[in-house]
C-alpha cells in the first residue's frame, strides 16, 4: 500500500445538500453528531494502509482544509504520509474550474504524476461506508486487471440511479451503462450468485452498480485522461472509454453497507438510522476499523432530568428538563427546559457561551445558541450554532414539500426543515 496514491473527489457546489452546503464544502457536512462526511474515506484509507492522500473540491473549502489540518498529521500520528486540500485554481494553462471527476484529477495531474506510486485509488468524499482498500487493491493487482470498480448490488428499483455493469462469471467488465431503464436496464442483468452472493440474494439484486470508486494502474489512469481530452467524467466517459479501447476491467463485489448521501432526505436517513437498536445498519464501534476525527477535548455531557431514547449525543452537551427521541445531537448541543426533540438532527456549535453571556444576551432581547424552553421540533435539520428562541414550533404543520425562506433561516426539503447555519429563529415562531 506504500506504492498506492489515494484521490478524494469532494465534488461540486453540492446543490442537492444545500443549504448544509450554504458555507462549506459537501465533504465538510456534519455526520453522526462528531465527525464529517471527508472522515470516511480518509480513515478508510489510514486503516487501509494508504497514508498518501489528496482531496479535491473547488466550493466553499476553508471549512474543510481547516478540518483536515487540525485533524490528519499522518507524518507523526500515522507514519509518514499526508492528507492534502487541492483546491481549484485557474492559471494560464487551466483558465477554467473543476467540469467534473474526470478533469478535476486532470487538471492536477501534473502534481500527481511526481508520485513513484503504481497504483491510484479513486475515492468519493460524500459517502457512508466501511471498506479495506488492501482487499479491493490486493486483487485488482493479482487479476492483472488496469481499471478496477467497486461494485455495489442492488435490485431493479435502485439500478436506474447508477452506472450499471455486466460482466462475465468471473468478474471482468464487457459493458457499462449510466443509468439505463427499460429494456437497456434488463439487459444490464448480471448472475450475482457467481460472484459470491447466496441463490436468493442473487435472484433479489442482480445489477451491478459503480460506487464511484475505482483503482487504476497508474498509467492507465494518465493515458486515458491524456488520449481523452474533453472527457470531464470517469462514469459517463472514462470507463466506457476505456471498455472501448479493449483495456481490462474488472469489477470487485463489495456486499456491506454503502450509502450515497448526497441529498437531504439521504443525509437525514443515515443519521438517523445511526440511532437502530440493536444495531444500526452502520456502526462507528469498532475497535478494529475506527473512523478518526479532529480531537477536541470537550467535557462530558451532562443531562439535568431529561429523558433521552434511541439517540446519539455529542460531547460537551447540556440537556437540561427535555424529552429527546430519536435524534443525533452534535458537539455542544444546548437545549432548555421542556424542549420535545423527535426525529431530528441537532449539529450543535462551534463554541460555548457562558451562563454569564447567556443572561446578559436574553436581557437584550437576543437569542442564546440551542433551543430554547418550550420549544417542539420534529422531523428536522438544525445546523451549527443555530438559536431557536422560546416556545417555538418546528413541525412542517402545512406539510410543505419543498420551500425556500432564506429571509426566515429555513428551507424545507423532502418535507424536512433545515435551519441555516447560524440562523436566529425567534420566540414564539411556528415552522
Amino acid at each position: 500500500m506504500k506504492r498506492v496514491l489515494a484521490i478524494i473527489l469532494g465534488g461540486g457546489a453540492g446543490t442537492r445538500l444545500f443549504p448544509l452546503t450554504k458555507m462549506r464544502a459537501k465533504p465538510a457536512v456534519p455526520l453522526a453528531g462528531k465527525y464529517r462526511l471527508i472522515d470516511i474515506p480518509v480513515s478508510n484509507c489510514i486503516n487501509s494502509g494508504i497514508n498518501k492522500i489528496y482531496v479535491l473540491t473547488q466550493f466553499n473549502s476553508a471549512s474543510l482544509n481547516r478540518h483536515l489540518s487540525q485533524t490528519y498529521n499522518l507524518s507523526s500520528a500515522f507514519g509518514q504520509g499526508f492528507v492534502e486540500v487541492l483546491a481549484a485554481q485557474q492559471t494560464p494553462d487551466s483558465p477554467s474550474w473543476f467540469e467534473g471527476t474526470a478533469d478535476a484529477v486532470r487538471k492536477y495531474e501534473w502534481l500527481f504524476q511526481e508520485w513513484d506510486v503504481d497504483q491510484v485509488v479513486i475515492l468519493s468524499g460524500d459517502q457512508l461506508y466501511r471498506m479495506d482498500y488492501r482487499l479491493f487493491v490486493d486483487e485488482h493487482i493479482q487479476s492483472g486487471a488496469d481499471l478496477t470498480v467497486a461494485a455495489l448490488p442492488v435490485d431493479g428499483g435502485q439500478a436506474e440511479g447508477f452506472g450499471l455493469m455486466r460482466t462475465d462469471g468471473e468478474g471482468w467488465i464487457r459493458e457499462f451503462r449510466e443509468k439505463p431503464k427499460g429494456a437497456d436496464l434488463l439487459a444490464m442483468r448480471v448472475d450475482t450468485q457467481a460472484l459470491g452472493l447466496s441463490a436468493d440474494e442473487a435472484e433479489k439484486r442482480p445489477y451491478l452498480a459503480s460506487m464511484g470508486i475505482y483503482v487504476f494502474k497508474r498509467d492507465v489512469l494518465f493515458n486515458l485522461l491524456a488520449q481523452n481530452p474533453t472527457a470531464t467524467d470517469f462514469g459517463k466517459e472514462i470507463i466506457p472509454e476505456a471498455l472501448s479501447t479493449g483495456l481490462a476491467l474488472r469489477s470487485y463485489l463489495f456486499d456491506d453497507y454503502w450509502e450515497d448521501i448526497g441529498t437531504i432526505r439521504a443525509f437525514y436517513d443515515a443519521n438517523l438510522a445511526l440511532t437502530a437498536q440493536p444495531t444500526p445498519p452502520f456502526s462507528f464501534y469498532d475497535k478494529q476499523f475506527p473512523i478518526y476525527t479532529r480531537p477536541r477535548y470537550l467535557p462530558p455531557s451532562k443531562l439535568q432530568d431529561a429523558q433521552v431514547t434511541e439517540s446519539i449525543i455529542g460531547e460537551g452537551s447540556l440537556l437540561k428538563a427535555c424529552s429527546i427521541h430519536h435524534c443525533v445531537l452534535g458537539i455542544r448541543s444546548r437545549i432548555g427546559d421542556d424542549v420535545v426533540l423527535k426525529d431530528s438532527l441537532v449539529m450543535g456549535a462551534d463554541f460555548y457561551e457562558s451562563n454569564e453571556e447567556r443572561a446578559i444576551l436574553s436581557e437584550r432581547g437576543g437569542i442564546p445558541v440551542g433551543v430554547g424552553q418550550g420549544t417542539t421540533v420534529q422531523r428536522a435539520i438544525l445546523d451549527k450554532n443555530v438559536r431557536i428562541g422560546r416556545n417555538v414550533s418546528i413541525v412542517n404543520k402545512d406539510r410543505v414539500d419543498e420551500a425556500d425562506r432564506p429571509e426566515q433561516g429555513f428551507y424545507i426539503r423532502n418535507g424536512i426543515v433545515v435551519c441555516v447555519k447560524g440562523a436566529t429563529i425567534p420566540d414564539n415562531t411556528v415552522i
